[in-house]
């Protein structure tokens, strides 16, 4: 029968145990231990092991009462033994694989590389040798064809794609085959680099990049005539009505200068094709644009522009009206015969013009009492200007009644419309 003197010393026995166990020597020297089985580990199975080491090393440093340092210079026990034990589990890492997932996933990334990036004509070139040697090396292994069925970067990222989830079903161990699966990781690993090192359409200037789409192959030393030279091949693009060389000089060159000379050359030309690339800057009311798209006359803008009428903002609203003049939708017809009512007299006289040039025939009676009533002999003009445009019989007649007009201009636009009815 033992006495409780025998129990206390057991107890006493089991806690001296446990510290020395917890303490920081004994941890340092289980991490040693599990460093010194790493490095003779030569299986996945002894990998597997020794991580379950590190772990329980790892919650034993946890759980341990370990000696706080008596100021920032002294050594941190917990510290030091954490600092082991990320590094061993580092170590471990590094000593697993290769796998074929690892092979997978890097023919994955490939693949998205070489469909989504632009690549230079030097580039492509590049890509496809490299390609070809990946997919060479993984049907040495797999006993698989992946050539792709065309030169066509998409299906050679789809090629790459199938050969990297191929090689993760072919059930290759780590072990029994690591060799085949660490070529297989090196030829992955050699088309990565080749990718990062092949030539991308970013890599080049913008002048490099203009150069490689022809831009300035209209060019001679004839008719180089302007400074910079883009500016003469812009020039040249407009004369020879180029719009999409005006277009390609818009989107690449940032300068002030090139942006104002290219959307000038789009509005000479009112080219459809600028629509897309107008419309995105009209959308910021940038008012070039808008006068572009008044030249271009596609209704698709009209509905757009209508906002812009009731803008409070003089200038924006000028430009427009003229713009849906120039559009010529009779959509429009409503919104801007209400901007006839504006105060100043250049929205009343730039709405006049645009009910004219869009000839809407429901625009004649509030034309005549602009005529009619306007304090403003230059917006009365515009109106008279306005109702010849229209050119109905109503229309011509409204505006002839003023042949004797205080305004000369007003005069000028009543005497045209009397000849018309007369003719």
């Amino acid at each position: 029968m033992s006495n409780g003197d025998d129990e206390t010393e057991a107890s006493s026995e089991a806690d001296d145990s446990e510290e020395t166990a917890l303490s920081p020597d004994t941890l340092e020297s289980r991490l040693a231990d599990a460093e010194a089985a790493l490095e003779d580990a030569g299986t996945e199975a002894d990998l597997d092991g020794i991580e379950s080491t590190v772990d329980a090393i790892a919650a034993d440093v946890e759980a341990a009462d370990l000696p706080e340092p008596d100021d920032d210079d002294d050594p941190d026990p917990a510290a030091e033994l954490q600092a082991s034990i990320d590094e061993l589990r580092e170590a471990l890492e590094d000593a697993r694989g290769p796998y074929t997932e690892d092979v997978r996933e890097i023919a994955e990334d490939a693949a998205s590389t070489i469909e989504e990036t632009r690549w230079t004509e030097d580039g492509e070139a590049d890509v496809r040798e490299a390609v070809g040697a990946f997919l060479d090396s993984v049907e040495a292994e797999a006993d698989s064809s992946f050539q792709p069925g065309s030169d066509d970067l998409a299906d050679l990222a789809a090629a790459v794609g199938d050969a990297g989830a191929t090689i993760e079903e072919l059930g290759l161990d780590p072990d029994e085959d690591a060799d085949i699966i660490a070529d297989l990781l090196e030829a992955a690993e050699t088309l990565e680099t080749a990718l990062e090192d092949a030539e991308e359409w970013s890599d080049l200037t913008v002048r490099e990049q203009l150069d490689a789409q022809g831009f300035y192959d209209r060019m001679t030393a004839e008719n180089r005539k302007d400074f910079p030279p883009e500016l003469t091949a812009v020039r040249i693009a407009e004369a020879e009505n180029d719009p999409e060389r005006i277009l390609l000089a818009l989107e690449s060159l940032e300068s002030d200068f090139m942006q104002e000379n290219c959307i000038d050359a789009l509005r000479r030309l009112g080219a459809p094709e600028a629509f897309e690339a107008m419309e995105s800057r009209a959308q910021k009311r940038d008012r070039p644009a808008i006068e572009v798209l008044g030249k271009i006359g596609d209704d698709r803008a009209v509905e757009m522009l209508l906002d812009y009428v009731d803008s409070n903002n003089p200038p924006l609203q000028r430009v427009t009206l003229r713009a849906l003049g120039e559009i010529g939708s009779e959509e429009a017809t409503e919104t801007v015969a209400q901007a006839l009512d504006d105060e100043p007299e250049g929205i009343r006289s730039a709405a006049a013009r645009a009910l004219g040039l869009i000839g809407d025939t429901r625009a004649i009676e509030p034309l005549a009492d602009l005529l009619a009533e306007d304090d403003s002999d230059s917006v009365r003009a515009s109106a008279a200007w306005a109702l010849n445009c229209i050119g109905t019989e109503r229309a011509l007649e409204a505006a002839s009644e003023y042949a004797d007009d205080r305004a000369y201009l007003v005069q000028v636009e009543a005497e045209r419309a009397r000849d018309a009815t007369a003719a």
